[in-house]
């Protein structure tokens, strides 16, 4: 793959549309997240499918409040929210030509738990193709954004936008980077520990919204992301790639957000894209390699 994502689709949104959105999304967080923030009880949290994995009262009840405002303005629109999502409407972003997808708590396990370490992530497409990218963090109110039209920015409160861009990349021992080791089977997890011990550090924040956001400032190198879900992917790898980076799967092929299997990897460039990719492809099997 390029280091572009398909670049044939016209800017799907205005500069007011995608001010809409980021003022829909900052009314949510301070409607439906920041009030519940290190004020939940035992009630407002539920396990989906285990201790690891919960969904909150700001989940749900801010997913809808998003979902209600794109539809005022989208009503056409494939919605897909991961706490109302299923697979069929996942499939479905690859014939949609406007689909949006929200993660409405993205670190839902850092938010039951008071870390400060969670966000917003919401993204359009066109058959399923990531045209706009948006994360949030509502601790600081900054948002990164981008679509596939420029560069990706960064807006804080009472700061001009700024364009960002990924690092410089390097040789592995150099790297710092994201990997989650129990979103990999269990057979592969003691060889991606061992690359511990090649990068100069290995992290897992369990945020995919501030994972690449890190990626995408500069601030590391490289983020792999398995078990797929277009809440947790689409915008960051729209936002990384218009920060500078290379964007494809593990396996070289184009990204898109309707996929559920295999891996995402985005790097500061091809060449560091190829080192990760190398220094992980005992996670693909013999028949993805070839």
């Amino acid at each position: 793959m390029s280091d572009s994502l398909p670049m044939t689709i016209p800017a799907p949104l205005t500069p007011a549309q995608r001010t809409q959105i980021i003022n829909l999304v900052r009314r949510a967080a301070r409607a439906e997240i920041l009030p519940r923030f290190r004020t939940l009880g035992t009630s407002d949290i539920d396990q989906k499918s285990g201790p690891m994995d919960v969904v909150t009262a700001a989940d749900k009840e801010a997913e809808k409040m998003i979902v209600r405002g794109l539809l005022a303005m989208f009503p056409n629109a494939l919605m897909v929210g991961e706490e109302s999502v299923t697979d069929e409407k996942v499939a479905a972003l690859a014939d949609a030509e406007m689909g949006f997808t929200i993660d409405p708590v993205d670190g839902t396990w850092n938010f039951a738990h008071g870390l400060a370490t969670f966000g917003v992530i919401l993204s359009m497409t066109r058959f399923g193709v990531p045209v706009f990218g948006l994360i949030y963090d509502p601790i600081t109110d900054e948002v990164l954004i981008a679509d596939e039209t420029g560069p990706a920015q960064v807006m804080a409160p009472r700061r001009p936008a700024r364009n960002v861009s990924v690092s410089k990349g390097g040789p592995v021992e150099s790297l710092s980077g994201f990997a989650s080791v129990y979103n990999v089977p269990d057979d592969k997890r003691t060889d991606l520990m061992g690359l511990m011990t090649r990068f100069q550090r290995l992290y897992m924040l369990r945020c995919a919204a501030h994972e690449f956001r890190m990626v995408a400032l500069g601030h590391m190198d490289f983020v792999l992301c398995s078990n797929l879900t277009p809440w947790d992917h689409a915008a960051g790898a729209l936002i990384v790639q218009r920060a500078g980076g290379h964007v494809a799967c593990l396996d070289g092929s184009e990204y898109r957000a309707q996929m559920r299997e295999g891996y995402l990897l985005c790097a500061s460039d091809a060449a560091t894209w190829g080192r990760v990719r190398d220094a992980m492809s005992f996670l693909l099997d013999d028949t993805a390699k070839a």
